[in-house]
């Protein structure tokens, strides 16, 4: 017997009801997601922490740089720059296919790897002191330190690892040893499979958008992407809605899990997330479910923005109806919202749920008492 295929709304509802999960442990969380999506912005949070907020219990704010140096989690390039679990970051590695270094800039690469093979840990600034500053050309034309783009090369290319962070900064020190074992169509089969359980459900040319990323967790790999997204779509769960073709893990029942969503708390809270946070991240998916475009306008002109500079959408239960801008101070919490029907709903649960949802977000801003 063919199984129906589901609705859009039922989609909606999957992608919601798999992607907020019930609340873990930070760890449990991590190695759930796959990778976590960073970004150094903190309005009034840094991504991670937004993400991870409403995926562990207890989450305050800073918990995940507080706490890095005891968790299995790495700092590394997926689709974006984020925290990554060993299992993934393993499966990156090592990674090959680089333009040449000149002679020079090669010699000095090996010198700051041989200082912070021999520091054991280091911080740019001591590396520096060391062997030297300097700046050259950046990607986007300006000028950046040698000195950290040496380090963040070595760290890409698997050389070194993210120690821990002081203030904010990266400190280095010497990778751990990988092993080694998967064929390489194993491989790129099992980091699109991270990928799809990250985002999904997922349409066809999101699907196909995703997967071209993971040229940069395995620039190794680039020529073997477009073969693992033809595999994929062989083997992962699809149905064809709302004229398009939609991708998600094998296995999952896409209405069954639909159906739990008013059965658990997801139905009747309010939510605001991270622009980057996994139900937002595709934009296509997100006009395709919410009928409107959520654009991140941190980098917009100010006098071009609509939403703010900071937007967190705002998810009432299966429907993002709008955004939030929030400021945090000695003061407390303060908050604009918009809505895309131009005013809030008038139920009075709405108000409720907002209350309670920026309730929550106090305690996620208020640093933990020194134990």
């Amino acid at each position: 017997m063919t199984r129906a295929a589901p609705t859009l709304a039922e989609l909606r509802r999957f992608a919601v009801r798999r992607s907020l999960f019930a609340p873990t442990t930070l760890e449990r969380a991590i190695a759930k997601l796959g990778f976590v999506q960073a970004d150094p912005i903190r309005a009034p949070a840094r991504a991670q922490d937004l993400i991870l907020r409403e995926r562990v219990r207890d989450y305050r704010a800073g918990d995940l740089e507080e706490r890095y140096e005891k968790l299995a989690v790495e700092e590394d390039f997926f689709v974006n720059y984020g925290f990554v679990a060993p299992a993934l970051s393993a499966l990156m590695h090592p990674r090959s296919g680089f333009e040449r270094h000149s002679r020079a800039r090669a010699k000095k690469s090996d010198e700051v790897l041989a200082f912070v093979h021999a520091s054991g840990a280091a911080h740019p600034r001591d590396v520096e002191r060391q062997l030297g500053g300097g700046t050259e050309k950046n990607y986007w034309g300006g000028s950046s330190n040698l000195t950290t783009r040496l380090l963040d090369a070595l760290h890409y290319r698997g050389q070194l690892r993210v120690a821990r962070r002081e203030a904010g900064i990266r400190v280095y020190a010497p990778a751990r040893a990988r092993a080694f074992e998967n064929a390489v169509e194993t491989s790129v089969d099992a980091l699109i499979d991270v990928a799809v359980n990250k985002y999904a459900p997922l349409p066809a040319q999101s699907l196909a958008t995703l997967v071209s990323r993971l040229r940069y967790a395995a620039p190794q790999w680039r020529g073997e992407l477009r073969r693992g997204l033809a595999r994929a779509k062989g083997r992962l769960s699809r149905a064809h809605v709302a004229g398009i073709d939609w991708f998600w893990p094998a296995g999952e029942d896409a209405r069954r899990a639909a159906k739990g969503l008013a059965r658990d708390d997801l139905a009747g809270r309010v939510r605001l997330l991270s622009p980057f946070d996994p139900v937002v991240w595709d934009r296509r998916r997100f006009e395709l479910f919410w009928g409107w475009a959520y654009r991140f306008e941190a980098y917009t002109p100010v006098k071009q923005r609509r939403f703010g500079y900071y937007a967190l959408p705002l998810l009432w239960g299966e429907h993002v109806i709008g955004w939030a801008n929030l400021t945090h101070d000695a003061h407390g919490l303060v908050s604009t919202l918009g809505y895309v029907s131009g005013k809030p709903p008038r139920e009075g649960s709405f108000r409720r749920a907002l209350e309670d949802e920026l309730a929550r977000f106090e305690r996620f801003l208020t640093p933990r008492k020194p134990r």
